[in-house]
């Protein structure tokens, strides 16, 4: 356990030492402890203010990304797995194993055509070429279906029928809220990875004003590394420390949704 925390931690105390440091200090002092003259606030104001504030933009446009996408990719899953949980229709078998061999597609492999079929209605570089596509997660279905089958009883759905409700209002006021711990983990994995998500956002947006973060980041370290137009040594501290605030919103996403996850981790596992 002390070996994975350390894997895991020290990334990310590096990250916040070297926020810490200018470009020399970078290079002559240790690189996991602080230096003599830390400016871990000057370093936060270069980076908000260099070229007019646009890693604000970047920053607003992947909250965007993030949040759009995790909320739809989280009610398509669960209405598509309840589907496939509760009710048995032609082709059902099928449907399902087509979702799961969709799993195991690499999302690499449908970049090209999902960027062919986008350029042909003219969504390619606006905000739905990034967004459309993290809003179909077939690993997120298989979950809610794993998830619904024990999570929403039959029984209540049975009794919910009798008393003369329909198929939606039993999904809206019944489905949704038993699989409230479910959604929550598709979303934390949904807005992880199109937070994290470099190489659609790559093929799909020529303009920088759309950028995400993780986009606006690289096109940053370029610069610094190759001396682009307007580039210097210091350009090295505005990425790290933009490094860092770019994690800040997940790391409180996540503390602020994980009481909603656990909650239902336990959920079947004692048989009354």
């Amino acid at each position: 356990m002390l070996a994975a925390l350390a894997y895991f931690l020290l990334p990310l105390f590096w990250l916040v030492v070297a926020s810490t440091k200018s470009t020399q200090d970078l290079f002559t002092s240790f690189g996991l402890w602080f230096s003599k003259v830390p400016q871990l606030f000057t370093n936060i104001g270069d980076t908000l203010t260099h070229e007019d504030g646009i890693f604000l933009r970047w920053l607003l446009n992947t909250i965007g990304y993030a949040v759009v996408s995790a909320l739809g990719a989280a009610l398509l899953a669960a209405a598509a797995g309840y589907g496939f949980a509760k009710y048995r229709f032609r082709g059902h078998g099928a449907g399902f194993n087509l979702v799961l061999g969709a799993v195991m597609v690499p999302a690499t492999a449908l970049a090209i055509p999902t960027y062919l079929l986008f350029s042909q209605v003219g969504l390619v570089n606006t905000p739905w070429a990034v967004i459309l596509p993290s809003l179909v997660n077939p690993f997120g279905l298989y979950l809610m279906r794993i998830y619904a089958q024990d999570a929403v009883p039959d029984s209540i759905i049975e009794a919910a029928r009798i008393d003369g409700a329909g198929e939606a209002r039993i999904f809206f006021r019944i489905g949704l809220r038993m699989l409230a711990p479910g959604l929550v983990t598709v979303v934390l994995f949904t807005l992880v990875a199109t937070w994290n998500n470099y190489f659609l956002p790559l093929i799909m947006l020529n303009d920088q004003r759309l950028y995400p973060v993780t986009l606006g980041l690289a096109f940053w370290a370029e610069q610094a590394q190759n001396g682009g137009a307007g580039a210097s040594g210091e350009m090295l501290p505005l990425v790290l420390t933009g490094s860092l605030l770019s994690i800040i919103p997940l790391v409180v996403a996540f503390l602020f949704l994980q009481r909603y996850w656990q909650s239902g981790l336990a959920a079947g596992a004692v048989k009354q």
